[in-house]
């Protein structure tokens, strides 16, 4: 595997050529909004102008067919029957259309953790001011040394009172794969629902959502799937279906039509708004499985192979430890600051590292020791010497 993924550096300079990516910024933070490559974006091109040119054929003849194929290519991706599945925009925004159509009380408990995503932990405060109920909050450790100790401490926090856990399958701010078929499996056995923020998952892990079993899983798009930004989906289990509306309620709620369920003919259609970002996702999956010979599944591979070596390469340079085993990793990982740049405001380190040396990295706070953590991310475009500069530079900082 070593010599391949030499290979793939050698190939690093053509695949950059499918990118609009800026050449004079080493971009180590694809995981943040991700990189839509030119090719799916010439295709969305398209399709705006095939709206723009008849606006009224597009929305009343071409936009339903160009919707439904998206849907059942993604689906497939997925593992999931596609009328399970319907388009949001991003994932928090399926986040929110769960957790506003839920209806809770006082007496109840929605448990997440402590690595829940910023905007999602937001919407929980949001419901629970509206309704009382109680935000449970499981402490999983960081460093950690075990997935085990992630089952632990969200098992440890149910009681009879929970009605649903909100958990993320990859963490945002920790880089971490969480055990989330084993989760939801514990979680079942108490008839505790699930509500999967799978917002990094799609793209970078595989995928089953059947064999997964969540009461609801959300996801983006435009992230590890390379779609443009504006595509994202929601998936719901067919029993609870009829529970969940979306946020902006429209034609869709009084619709005679039969041939959809309702769940769907909400979700598609919530008033005018630019659906192509959406109906490129068959051509992001097409296109990102063509650019290595094992497809997906090389492609993942080779991303968390690239991602693991970084981290090896800056936890030596730096002197410190890596924070979580290899098995809890998938295209991006987080380095914790050593001492000596610990005490830096994040943000402030984040613009150095950009407006000096021109490194798009993802740097953030964590409310423990360590306080700083550097996440890099590896797409096909990377190459080792730029996580290599990244290394040089820290060190340097070290010591000024």
């Amino acid at each position: 595997m070593e010599h391949e993924v030499g290979d793939f550096r050698l190939q690093a300079s053509v695949f950059q050529e499918l990118w609009s990516l800026d050449p004079t910024v080493t971009f180590l933070n694809h995981g943040s909004f991700g990189a839509c490559p030119k090719a799916v974006l010439a295709v969305q091109q398209q399709l705006r102008s095939q709206l723009e040119q008849e606006p009224l054929r597009f929305f009343g003849r071409e936009w339903e067919p160009l919707l439904d194929d998206a849907r059942n290519k993604l689906a497939v991706f997925v593992g999931a029957d596609a009328k399970d599945v319907v388009s949001v925009p991003n994932a928090t925004t399926g986040v929110n259309s769960v957790l506003r159509s839920l209806t809770f009380s006082a007496d109840d408990e929605i448990l997440t953790t402590n690595h829940e995503y910023n905007a999602c932990r937001n919407a929980l405060d949001f419901i629970a001011c509206r309704t009382g109920v109680r935000i449970v909050v499981a402490k999983i450790p960081f460093p950690i040394e075990s997935p085990q100790q992630v089952l632990a401490a969200v098992i440890e926090q149910v009681s009879p009172k929970t009605r649903l856990a909100l958990l993320d399958h990859v963490t945002s701010q920790t880089g971490l794969i969480f055990p989330i078929q084993q989760l939801i499996k514990k979680l079942q056995a108490r008839n505790i629902d699930t509500l999967i923020d799978g917002a990094h998952a799609l793209g970078m892990i595989p995928l089953n959502l059947e064999e997964i079993g969540a009461t609801y899983y959300t996801g983006n798009c435009h992230k590890w799937l390379c779609a443009p930004k504006g595509a994202a989906f929601l998936y719901v289990r067919r029993d609870k279906q009829s529970e969940i509306r979306p946020l902006t309620i429209s034609h869709g709620a009084n619709s005679p039509r039969t041939d959809k369920t309702r769940f769907q003919l909400e979700f598609d259609w919530m008033g005018t708004n630019d659906p192509t970002a959406y109906m490129c996702v068959p051509e992001a999956i097409a296109f990102m499985g063509s650019l290595l010979p094992g497809g997906w599944p090389e492609l993942m591979q080779r991303n968390r192979q690239l991602v693991l070596e970084a981290r090896q390469l800056l936890c030596e340079i730096l002197s410190v430890q890596p924070p979580c085993p290899e098995e809890m990793i998938g295209s991006m990982a987080v380095i914790p600051m050593p001492a000596t740049l610990e005490n830096r405001d994040f943000m402030s380190l984040h613009d150095e590292l950009f407006d000096k040396f021109g490194i798009q990295v993802q740097v953030m706070p964590w409310q423990e020791s360590p306080r700083l953590l550097v996440r890099i991310s590896a797409q096909i475009y990377n190459t080792r010497s730029q996580y290599e500069y990244l290394a040089k530079v820290l060190r340097e900082l070290q010591t000024t």
